[in-house]
């Protein structure tokens, strides 16, 4: 179950990166509040505290569920949850930016 935990907590790191990345540089992108739901762009506010709050539940996850007797084993299943998300949201808005131009 820990693993499960690190899982979730490496998928919410991953995801607080381009919210971030894009609110501070003051950019527009999809979150789960725009409409139409993650294709909409959001505004860079609304994606600073998105990130952040992916950021804090994240590291609130991997503070509690870790176990530093078992590093590897919940490094390597907070890696796989951070791939996981990641290779799902360049495919998901890869998409999203490849209809945006097509319009």
């Amino acid at each position: 179950m820990q693993q499960v935990w690190s899982f979730f907590a490496g998928a919410l790191l991953c995801n607080c990166i381009p919210h971030l990345a894009s609110g501070l540089q003051g950019l527009p992108f999809p979150t789960p509040f725009a409409k139409p739901r993650g294709v909409g762009d959001s505004s860079p506010v609304v994606n600073v505290v998105w990130g952040f709050a992916n950021l804090a539940v994240g590291a609130l996850i991997a503070a509690r569920h870790t176990n530093l007797t078992e590093i590897g084993t919940d490094a390597l299943a907070g890696l796989a949850g951070a791939l996981a998300i990641g290779t799902y949201m360049a495919l998901h808005f890869g998409k999203v930016q490849r209809d945006k131009r097509v319009r």
